[in-house]
């Protein structure tokens, strides 16, 4: 092998890269991302800088990514622009602060988007492997995002070879890239465990441009504890569910389950995985969590399709322990067919994903807080919501010990539109939308899922525009929003300047 391939160091590697030379990285959240050659990318950035010259790059990752990439980058100011979606702190900072351009993009349109010629193609494409072969055969590690895609296209692949995840990775990954319209066949997936690709990425030995061997922990942190709040939405997720099957609106053998990130959708699986009424499921979704992994192990998830593994390196450790286990039970897949829309709809999902904030119609923000600061970006909660068999968004009620409202009469961002959005559920209750004109939908969110305290003020907003089809009134939709920033406190809101005068 060290015959076949050049071995570097980290700092070689990046000696490649050179000013404005757009890189696609391997990996979907932390998991599965490089982490050495960023880092020295970043550091070969500062020197740059240091001497007084220019020095960025353009980014393509699957979803976010690990602090030795992001957050490298973003605090060496090495950002030429950045796409589909983040969650580091630093490069948070840098985007709203317009120091690193970022756009926003669903998270299956990414590699299809890429093909298609409507963004530059990278010149490098960074992959981390547990295993490589003499012939081109990349065996991913925890997560597979973007990585065929930027291996076909790219000029030059450097891999970085994590020898801390095990060659008996082999065999959990289903690589598969569609072809391009008008040749493109239909997706056959007709279950979460079933393959319509090969185990490994193949490329061109003669594009292997180096290899840098490494032995790094995926940077995946612990998610936030569950608490009371977050326990009471994901048993009303459970129940909610639960009686969709018993009314025969949902199959009584169930349906895949996707669900989003976080300690939302930790709670939601732990609720799953106790409810009696909840029937053994299958998960098809994008990310993999902790949560998932001990209802596989007790039998309550029979199978579990996604793009990454991303659980914390204890769990993790264990699974690699027990790897026979979990080969029959678990896939890894590009997102470009883990949030496939025609493969959603197919198997019939039953999405839940998080809520910024909501309003009273249903529409929800995912991403912008108070309409302009991005948060993260929308991940793939579009590719899954509007294809969805049942939508459902979660949200805590409220935010900042009470003084933001997460129901408002208008959300200062639409990233999913009332007209996919099912169901809303906090932890007061469930909002059922279906089937449910705009002013039913609003009595139907405030009298179920609205904290106690607002309920009156978002009662009384409806009776500001008179009689019409969606009560919206242009001068005072703001008002809470705009009372937050003024006194700090979504309470003291007051629609007394905008009624209707007798």
């Amino acid at each position: 092998m060290k015959q076949t391939y050049k071995f570097v160091t980290a700092e070689e590697a990046a000696s490649y890269v050179n000013d404005g030379d757009i890189i696609g990285f391997s990996g979907f959240t932390p998991a599965g991302c490089p982490k050495e050659v960023p880092t020295a990318i970043a550091k070969r950035a500062e020197a740059f800088h240091a001497e007084g010259k220019e020095f960025k790059i353009g980014i393509y990752t699957g979803a976010s990514t690990g602090d030795s990439l992001d957050g490298a980058l973003a605090r060496a100011n090495a950002i030429l622009f950045r796409t589909p979606y983040q969650s580091n702190k630093d490069l948070r900072s840098a985007l709203n602060g317009e120091r690193a351009p970022y756009f926003d993009m669903h998270l299956s349109s990414i590699a299809p988007h890429l093909r298609f010629g409507f963004m530059p193609k990278p010149k490098f494409a960074v992959l981390e492997v547990c295993d490589i072969t003499a012939d081109g055969e990349l065996v991913l590690t925890t997560a597979v995002g973007i990585s065929p895609t930027i291996a076909n296209l790219a000029d030059h692949i450097i891999v970085e070879w994590n020898h801390k995840h095990p060659k008996e990775l082999r065999g959990f990954h289903d690589i598969f890239e569609p072809l391009d319209p008008p040749h493109r066949l239909p997706m056959t997936l007709l279950t979460p465990s079933d393959r319509m690709g090969i185990p490994v990425v193949k490329v061109d030995p003669a594009k292997i441009l180096c290899v840098v061997e490494t032995f790094r922990d995926d940077e995946v942190s612990g998610f936030t504890p569950t608490d009371d709040v977050t326990d009471n939405i994901g048993k009303n997720v459970a129940n909610f569910l639960a009686n969709e099957i018993k009314s025969g609106r949902i199959p009584k053998e169930f349906l895949p389950i996707q669900s989003g990130v976080g300690n939302i959708a930790n709670a939601v699986m732990a609720s799953l995985g106790t409810n009696p009424d909840i029937p053994v499921f299958e998960m098809y979704t994008e990310v993999i969590q902790d949560s998932v992994i001990e209802l596989l192990r007790n039998g309550k998830i029979k199978f579990a399709s996604g793009c990454s593994l991303t659980i914390t390196t204890p769990i993790l450790k264990k699974l690699y322990e027990d790897l026979e286990f979990f080969r029959d039970k678990l896939v890894l897949r590009p997102q470009e067919m883990s949030n496939s829309p025609e493969l959603a709809r197919r198997l019939g999902l039953i999405t839940i994903n998080t809520a910024l904030e909501a309003d009273i119609f249903g529409n929800v923000n995912s991403t912008h807080v108070m309409g302009s600061k991005m948060m993260n970006g929308i991940g793939g909660s579009a590719d899954f919501t509007r294809s969805a068999y049942i939508s459902i968004f979660t949200t805590p009620s409220t935010a900042k010990n009470g003084k933001i409202s997460a129901i408002v009469p208008m959300v200062t961002h639409v990233d999913q539109n009332e007209h996919s959005v099912n169901i809303i559920i906090t932890e007061h209750g469930v909002a059922d939308l279906r089937g449910k004109s705009p002013i039913q939908r609003a009595e139907e969110i405030i009298a179920n899922c609205v904290a106690p305290e607002y309920k009156q003020i978002l009662t009384d907003y409806l009776d500001l525009s008179g009689p019409c089809h969606t009560p919206t009134n242009l001068h005072a939709c703001f008002e809470m929003h705009t009372q937050f920033m003024k006194s700090g406190n979504m309470l003291d809101t007051s629609w007394e300047e905008y009624k209707i005068k007798e």
